[in-house]
């Protein structure tokens, strides 16, 4: 293979692909920044002890799937694989806990992963991130959770649903580890795959995670940590379920639910969705209470989440054949002599907000009017030579063809009508 070609595991996206990106960005900003969330943009890069010290040194993200290797001067760099640690580093070294009581921030972004690629699972992904630190209640995890159903509703994802779980706390989850440690080693060891095995050592919790079918399947039986919490995890934990049951938003409990990393504790969830093959989690988050202390800063609590943007790509594409904003005007210029003042016309018309492109190149009408019906143009305006003598344009709606002659020095005030009736359109959900 060429050494010109792309990684595998990475892509180029192009339109109409990106523009789902871009719709996702901007969805989320307009919502997560409703709620009173900043962005926040941190490097793509990071002294590996980070991840190490954040994630865990037993987790499969650290043991097999992190992009390290060292600077020249020999100091060992990672790609990042998540954005939690990187923004608990950047909260820390910026000491924002003296600025403000509570820090709300989002931030987009690739993460890095070396992993088996596959549909919606690439080793260059992308993900939006949502992060509050300094709030310890259980409203927060509440709203935090109703704000990510809120930004999927917003894309038109109504058939996703959270499933949620407690992990306990440093009180408590001790000693149900040494309880589910106990119950697998009661075991068969044959009946576990070769990954549950070493985790029954080093993390037991993750082996109820396991995908496996006969993992599962053996593993049925085992303690719930929904029955192990103390009283003030079990109290947390009522409450956040009591505001969604309030909210109406539909949940599943899964005692399954452990999520990959080690910082997680208390409240965790995953947004889950059936559409989209056995990668089915888009979402997934929850309580980190003692991550900001173990990597050097005070002890702050802090609760977020995470999006794979792959993922909610796949079903926005299934949903909409063309999520891009298709130009709303395409210029035809029918003389060389009409080129400059169709490049005038189309500045004015791009300053009034609309999109569009023009011909450069003097072609006839009948071709020009295909190019415009292939750029699927709402207008084409058309410029020749009785036009250029006259100081009109004639314009012409692609989609019923009816045509109107108009002034050059009227084109402003008729985009900014156009732009107005476009904005009203996407008022009412007709997103383009």
């Amino acid at each position: 293979m060429s050494n010109m070609s792309t990684i595998k595991g990475f892509a180029d996206l192009y339109a109409p692909e990106s523009r789902l990106y871009t719709f996702m960005e901007d969805a989320a900003r307009r919502i997560f920044s409703a709620y009173g969330y900043g962005e926040l943009r941190i490097p793509i890069m990071e002294y590996t002890e980070l991840f190490c010290r954040s994630i865990g040194v037993e987790t499969d993200v650290v043991q097999k799937e992190m992009y390290t290797f060292p600077d020249r001067k020999g100091r060992s760099l990672t790609l990042r694989p998540e954005a939690t640690a990187g923004i608990v580093r950047s909260y820390i070294e910026h000491n924002c806990h003296a600025r403000e009581d509570i820090s709300k921030v989002f931030s987009f972004g690739p993460m890095f992963r070396y992993e088996r690629p596959q549909k919606g699972r690439m080793r260059q992904f992308h993900q939006i991130d949502c992060e509050c630190l300094g709030a310890h209640e259980p409203q927060i995890d509440a709203e935090i959770l109703l704000m990510l159903m809120h930004f999927f509703r917003e894309l038109g994802l109504s058939e996703l649903r959270p499933e949620l779980n407690t992990l306990g706390c440093g009180e408590c989850r001790p000693a149900f580890r040494k309880l589910l440690a106990k119950f697998l080693r009661g075991l068969d060891p044959a009946s576990l795959c070769e990954n549950c095995r070493r985790r029954m050592e080093t993390n037991p919790m993750r082996v109820l995670d396991c995908k496996v079918p006969s993992c599962r399947e053996h593993t049925a039986g085992a303690p719930r940590i929904l029955d192990h919490v103390c009283g003030t995890c079990n109290e947390h934990f009522k409450v956040v379920l009591g505001i969604l049951d309030k909210s109406s938003t539909p949940y599943s409990l899964n005692p399954r639910l452990v999520r990959g990393l080690d910082y997680y504790m208390r409240t965790t969830f995953e947004v889950v969705s059936s559409s989209i093959g056995a990668q089915g989690s888009v979402a997934g988050g929850g309580r980190y209470d003692g991550l900001v202390s173990q990597l050097g800063g005070p002890d702050i609590p802090g609760i977020g989440f995470a999006c794979g943007m792959e993922r909610l790509a796949l079903m926005l594409a299934d949903k909409r054949q063309d999520s891009g904003a298709k130009p709303d005007f395409y210029i035809a210029v029918l003389v060389p002599d009409a080129t400059d003042t169709a490049l005038m016309a189309a500045q004015t018309m791009r300053e009034a907000h609309l999109s569009g492109e023009l011909s450069f190149e003097a072609k006839s009408m009948k071709s020009q009017l295909r190019q415009a019906s292939r750029r699927n143009a709402d207008y084409c305006l058309l410029m020749g030579e009785d036009e250029l003598a006259a100081h009109t344009v004639i314009i012409k709606h692609m989609g019923s063809g009816d045509q109107v002659s108009i002034p050059l020095i009227s084109l402003k005030d008729w985009a900014e009508i156009r732009y107005e009736d476009k904005l009203q359109k996407q008022r009412k959900g007709n997103y383009r």
